[in-house]
């Protein structure tokens, strides 16, 4: 029992590394599915540039949007805005809206970076999209001291049809690929550097230690968590009470239960500060609140 348990706290503790990794799995076999399912190049310079862009970023931004959809804290920040500007900037302050934004926007980021990554690392959509290129400098790149036939045949190459020396054709190919893949390093390479500093970034600017943030944010998954069941048990209760007083034909029972100001206040952004020892808008009303109610 006490190994069962050491297994399930380790990857309690990894559930960022082991969603990343199903992330990184799930994209691969979904860019591996799109190159020999639905992929087919169309091998002509009118349609190669706008088939094989569509597929190496389409997904990549509809994982973006996915990515935004799915994210609580882009719908905590803006729910009401319309109504109720304020709630963005709270006594004026929006540099804090702008970098919870900027964090939420670069959380979605992730899935759409794999995707190019694995797709550029592959290879297939980008050399059908940069051979339909009609443009001086790339064809000088792949057919410089070449025949005229290399810039004519250059958009059948990733189809293999062209009318160019088998070895001619290989070689273009070899090139579109060694390209693709160059370009899919770097941006692996500059994601991650940006990452770490980032991250250093954060960290240097934290206004607390590093265990106490490690706490705080055990603290704000815990209380998630929590919220989470509470909110559903205390919803089948109050359900439960308005069935019983509708069918039973009967007043209802005094239930207490948070007004419309009360959801506000916990529901807004919330930055700490030293002077008040809180790690969330709930801790802050609730401790605010008790002492509102000391006498």
């Amino acid at each position: 029992m006490d190994n069962f348990q050491t297994v399930l706290r380790f990857f309690m503790n990894q559930k960022a590394t082991i969603g990343y990794s199903f992330m990184a799995l799930l994209t691969i076999g979904g860019e591996r599915i799109f190159s020999m399912v639905s992929f087919q190049c169309p091998c002509n310079h009118d349609q190669n540039f706008t088939y094989g862009l569509t597929f190496l970023l389409g997904p990549g931004l509809v994982l973006l949007v996915l990515g935004l959809f799915f994210s609580s804290r882009l719908w905590r920040l803006y729910s009401g805005c319309c109504l109720n500007p304020v709630k963005l900037c709270p006594g004026g302050n929006c540099f804090t809206c702008l970098k919870v934004s900027v964090k939420i926007f670069f959380g979605a980021c992730v899935a759409p970076i794999m995707w190019l990554c694995v797709a550029l690392l592959n290879g297939t959509f980008y050399e059908c999209a940069v051979s339909g290129l009609d443009n001086n400098l790339v064809l000088d790149m792949f057919c410089k001291n070449r025949t005229l036939m290399c810039r004519e045949e250059l958009a059948r190459v990733p189809c293999s049809k062209s009318k160019l020396p088998s070895d001619l054709n290989m070689e273009l190919l070899l090139m579109f690929r060694a390209q693709s893949q160059v370009l899919g390093w770097c941006i692996i390479t500059i994601s991650a550097v940006l990452g770490l500093l980032g991250t250093c970034y954060t960290n240097c600017r934290s206004k607390v230690s590093y265990l106490q943030l490690t706490f705080w944010k055990h603290y704000v998954e815990k209380e998630k968590e929590q919220f989470d069941t509470f909110s559903m048990e205390y919803a089948s209760k109050l359900a439960e009470r308005n069935l019983k007083s509708f069918f039973e034909n009967r007043e209802p029972e005094i239930f207490p239960f948070p007004n419309h100001k009360d959801w506000e206040e916990i529901s807004g952004l919330y930055t700490f500060s030293k002077s008040e020892q809180y790690y969330s808008t709930l801790q802050r009303y609730v401790e605010r609140d008790d002492q509102r109610l000391l006498p």
